[in-house]
């Protein structure tokens, strides 16, 4: 039997991206998720990647048979867990209860994911207004919102 890639339906943050190439790899999902983050550096390039690999890439147990037809589905599927992330990110921020369908560990795993990589983005941007990064060029505001933010998320958290 041939082995094929699918993005994962149990082991997902966002699209089951990460979770599916840690599987077909046989690798542990958080090394995948942090060669991702990674990758956010190399010019967003680990974005347009995720992107793309959630949209080409079929769900685990999709009845798709043509490519089309698995992108048409992805599509359809990544816009109702952007919506739904939509929901989730603005509740976190308002305090506000929100009815989803995510699971609520998945959802608590998704703003602790969420608020960790924006504080480590922020305190590597913060890092390199102080020129210990020569390739960061951004000053003081932008890592000072991006922490504060950051914190907001890890905290409403872990009062769940």
């Amino acid at each position: 039997m041939e082995k094929r890639l699918y993005r994962s339906q149990s082991d997902r943050m966002i699209w089951g991206v990460c979770g599916g190439l840690a599987s077909y790899f046989a690798i542990d999902p958080t090394v995948v998720r942090i060669i991702f983050v990674l990758l956010l550096f190399a010019n967003g390039a680990g974005i347009l990647a995720y992107i793309i690999l959630a949209i080409v890439v079929p769900l685990e147990g999709s009845k798709a048979k043509e490519p089309k037809e698995t992108i048409q589905e992805n599509v359809v599927e990544i816009k109702e867990t952007a919506a739904e992330l939509g929901k989730e990110i603005r509740a976190t921020f308002t305090g506000e209860e929100t009815k989803s369908t995510t699971p609520p560990e998945t959802r608590h795993r998704r703003q602790l994911f969420f608020g960790i990589t924006l504080l480590v983005v922020g305190v590597l941007f913060l890092m390199g207004s102080f020129n210990l990064f020569s390739w960061f060029q951004w000053r003081f505001l932008w890592p000072a919102i991006i922490i504060a933010i950051s914190l907001i998320v890890i905290f409403s958290a872990r009062r769940k």
